[in-house]
């Protein structure tokens, strides 16, 4: 296996594991807000962003794999291969964990929302402090990516 082939599976590893995270983030919060909103359809603005905090993480794995895709070209040795694969792997393991458990507190948010109106604004406080840890991943592979 050559280096090019390596990082090309380290890319392509950040968009799927990213993606996997938010597709199960979303699973989580969409059902729940489904149930809430199937007693109370005025309450959609108020659930709307709880419901998609986690689709952040496959934004950010996909920025990450364009950013990483425009350097594979580049790699010509194996080493160069597993650093470019060690450099994009702060965003896939962030954005596959936060994915999946900013999904879990956001849909404790949105049954919160469901039960008194008036916490939506405050309760987004909770997903975006697991948001904190994706951000940090997106931020570590930029800078990796950058000197691979």
């Amino acid at each position: 296996m050559n280096g090019n082939a390596i990082a090309m599976i380290g890319v392509a590893l950040c968009a799927i594991l990213c993606g996997i995270g938010s597709s199960i983030g979303l699973f989580k919060t969409g059902s729940a807000a489904a149930g809430v909103l199937g007693e109370n359809p005025k309450k959609f603005g108020k659930v709307l962003v709880l419901v998609l905090l986690p689709a952040t993480q496959g934004i950010y794995g996909f920025i990450i794999a364009i950013i990483a895709s425009s350097s594979v070209a580049g790699i010509a040795t194996v080493d160069q291969g597993w650093a470019m694969l060690g450099a994009v792997l702060p965003m896939a393991i962030s954005g596959l964990v936060t994915g999946i458990f900013q999904g879990k507190s956001a849909v404790n948010c949105i049954y919160a929302v469901g039960k008194q109106d008036s916490l939506g604004g405050k309760l987004i406080i909770y997903p975006a402090m697991i948001e904190f840890y994706a951000i940090l991943g997106l931020i570590i592979s930029i800078m990796l990516v950058a000197i691979v």
